[in-house]
């Protein structure tokens, strides 16, 4: 009886809530779960942008941050599903956001009718299809949308990201204010899971243009070149990409990139081997060669394999480069 009664006052307290924000124009709260390096500056413009938000993470200090900036702490993704029915998950890989969703204390076992869950992780597609698909079946008028992200920390921190967004399209239209908060650029690509098509393409990409940009940084350098006047020409010429330009590898290129803080900070080089893996999986399901993403895979492998690369950026692929130089 204790249970029930206690159900029953949040689904008041919740409705109440609900009516509230109709009543006055308040803007709803939203859910944040997931606050690393990237999650917990989304989750911070959302709170500029005037939404109640309820923070939970495993790693307490995120969350004592941004409860210091107005952000309501919840012990458990079930409490966060409690007060909010906009729910946005920000986790490192498929274990991590099957848990949230499907373990005990997880979204399922508290979800609330007309809920908006919007999954902005990196993670298998089919993965993502199947969390659409239950949410569905539970009858519940809600909707899941998997809204994967490009931009880097940078661009969590001052709310450009691009999100790629799979999921009906009904969901995608009610997400856009949410996601606006976060992002600049907010792309359409179709049904669930094909955000994450999108951004697994996108990152296979990225890990081979770094590699890529690496390897001719460290090549023309060996051999006499001043590191500023190579990007320059690069940044100027044909071999022009976002990992030359704007994240280059090499130290003292481009001021505030993790290349010149010692490869600290940014995308790890674990996150980004967890996304080629990913993106090859899918690949050898639609049967579809990629030569180039099997060479990055080799690299990563090796450079998460070394205790001094493994949590460096995924841009330290550069300083393997140079430690293979100076071995020859």
């Amino acid at each position: 009886m204790l249970a029930a009664a206690a159900a029953s006052t949040r689904r008041s307290l919740s409705t109440s809530a609900s009516a509230l924000s109709a009543a006055t124009g308040a803007k709803p709260a939203v859910g944040f779960i997931g606050l690393g390096n990237m999650g917990k500056h989304m989750a911070r413009n959302l709170l500029r942008a005037g939404y109640p938000v309820i923070v939970n993470d495993v790693n307490e200090a995120p969350v004592r941050d941004l409860a210091s900036e107005g952000a309501r702490p919840a012990a458990t993704p079930r409490a966060v599903a409690e007060q909010a029915r906009n729910i946005v998950t920000m986790l490192p890989s498929n274990p991590h956001v099957k848990g949230v969703y499907y373990n005990a204390g997880g979204i399922f076992e508290a979800l609330q009718k007309d809920s908006l869950l919007i999954d902005a992780s990196t993670i298998d597609p089919s993965i993502s299809r199947a969390i659409a698909k239950d949410v569905v079946a539970k009858n519940l008028a809600s909707a899941f949308i998997d809204a994967p992200v490009s931009g880097g920390v940078g661009g969590a921190e001052k709310g450009t990201l691009t999100f790629m967004v799979g999921g009906e399209k009904s969901a995608f239209d009610r997400a856009q204010p949410l996601l606006q908060a976060m992002g600049k650029n907010i792309v359409y690509c179709g049904a669930a899971g094909n955000g994450q098509v999108a951004k697994l393409c996108n990152n296979l990409l990225l890990a081979i243009s770094m590699a890529g940009t690496s390897e001719v940084m460290n090549l023309g350098v060996t051999m006499g070149l001043d590191p500023k006047l190579l990007a320059g020409i690069i940044n100027t010429s044909s071999g022009r990409c976002w990992s030359s330009e704007v994240y280059n590898p090499f130290p003292g290129v481009i001021e505030g990139v993790p290349s010149s803080r010692d490869y600290n900070g940014g995308f790890g080089s674990k996150l980004m081997l967890k996304d080629v893996n990913l993106a090859l999986d899918a690949a050898k399901g639609a049967n579809a060669p990629t030569p180039m993403g099997s060479r990055a895979k080799e690299i990563y492998d090796t450079v998460t394999a070394d205790a001094q690369l493994s949590e460096k950026d995924f841009s330290v692929v550069l300083r393997y480069l140079q430690q293979l130089t100076r071995r020859s």
